[in-house]
């Protein structure tokens, strides 16, 4: 079993520019912010738009487990890439819990010589067995994949 560990921690209550702000506090040291968004309508139940949604970071966290493992692939496969990076789109549900509905992943990959195949194998690997983000977004999204690969 593989444990992970994360504090989350309001930070609106110590006077902080957000009524709605949160840091997260990993396991490995790091330290992530996040914001609500700001609500017209009551204020004081509203971010101040000063870091990501909740949401926004784990669609990001999604990309990042992702490009990493195409990277990963790629090279395990020797091949020159250069570059990657993910463009996420989403949808998520009109009502709460407002999950993900679609996601959409469009990579664009830059290196020499990498046969396209190779690409889509790779996507594909990280898409149905290794990140596990996106194995878990999937069970309430429909995901899609694109690339274009860009020969530098």
């Amino acid at each position: 079993m593989i444990e992970m560990e994360c504090t989350v921690t309001w930070t609106g209550a110590a006077g902080t520019r957000s009524s709605m702000g949160f840091v997260a506090e990993t396991g490995s040291g790091h330290v992530l912010y996040m914001d609500g968004a700001p609500d017209s309508a009551r204020p004081e139940h509203g971010g101040a738009n000063l870091a990501p949604r909740p949401m926004e970071a784990l669609l990001a966290g999604t990309g990042g487990c992702s490009a990493y493992d195409v990277v990963l692939i790629l090279k395990r496969g020797r091949h020159d890439v250069r570059g990657c990076s993910v463009k996420l789109s989403s949808e998520r549900a009109p009502t709460d819990p407002k999950v993900f509905t679609q996601i959409h992943m469009h990579f664009t990959v830059r290196g020499h010589g990498i046969p396209e195949a190779a690409v889509q194998r790779a996507i594909e690997l990280s898409h149905e067995k290794y990140c596990s983000a996106s194995v878990m977004l999937g069970k309430t999204a429909a995901i899609t994949t694109s690339f274009e690969l860009i020969e530098d």
